[in-house]
């Protein structure tokens, strides 16, 4: 039982080392723009067409569970509030978070596991180059850019499609959808799940460097790695979720 948790206790110091040195090396220079710029358009290709995809059934859904639960209470003028707040608070981050670590996260690995198994960053090690400057560092802002604007995308495409579905599908009055939002939300709801996106985004980026810098064991290593690296990023993120709305709700109060 020792040999397990050891190696997990060590695997999370890994981790977190990895984190303070990518911290440590944003201010260095020079900066790669260039690969910046480059990572933040594979990024967004690989993500932005299923994160739109998959934001249209999670309004849906929410508009539909909130919609039937707020008739039944009687409370069918908050199902506005409700629909909108959960998906700027909840759904959106969570959504955007998902379809980053799954799709652009397993790319990063992907690359990173590669290059350490063709001996690409030992070469650079030897060079002077640091690995983490040069590759990680680019690669975790382009995700943090990415999903901040992917939350945007997503909060608005989720906002619209709930409101198709409880106006179209539910018979539900415009006016008072849009009334008991705006009579509910706060700018504070929108900035946390910018704040919650931005989390998610480096938190994919840093697992996914991680895993792939510590891959080993040739092509098949990397793919568990891959694995590895969406695994533990879903754990993570619904744990940082979870703590952030927590102090959310403790320091920002809510509209009555």
């Amino acid at each position: 039982m020792g040999n397990p948790v050891e190696g997990a206790l060590r695997q999370t110091g890994s981790l977190f080392a990895l984190f303070l040195d990518v911290l440590r090396a944003l201010p260095r220079r020079p900066f790669q723009t260039r690969e910046l710029i480059q990572q933040s358009w594979f990024i967004a290709s690989v993500t932005i067409l299923p994160t739109a995809l998959v934001s249209i059934p999670f309004g849906a859904v929410i508009a539909l569970q909130l919609g039937t639960l707020t008739r039944q209470l009687g409370a069918q003028s908050f199902t506005g509030a409700a629909s909108v707040l959960a998906v700027i608070r909840e759904a959106s981050p969570i959504v955007t978070a998902l379809l980053i670590a799954g799709a652009g996260g397993s790319a990063i690995c992907a690359d990173l596991g590669s290059r350490k198994i063709r001996e690409e960053i030992d070469a650079m090690e030897v060079l002077g180059i640091s690995p983490i400057q040069r590759l990680v560092v680019p690669r975790v802002i382009a995700a943090m850019l990415v999903s901040v604007l992917l939350n945007g995308l997503v909060s608005v495409v989720g906002v619209v499609g709930g409101y198709v579905f409880n106006v179209v599908i539910q018979g539900g009055t415009p006016g008072a959808y849009i009334a008991s939002f705006t009579a509910l939300a706060q700018t504070a709801d929108l900035w946390v799940g910018e704040i919650k996106a931005l989390l998610f985004g480096a938190i994919a980026a840093v697992v996914a460097s991680y895993k792939g810098l510590t891959a080993g064991g040739g092509p098949k290593g990397v793919g568990d790695a891959v694995n590895q690296s969406v695994v533990i990023t879903f754990m993570l993120l619904f744990v940082v979720n979870f703590v952030a709305t927590a102090v959310y709700f403790q320091v920002v109060p809510q509209k009555i």
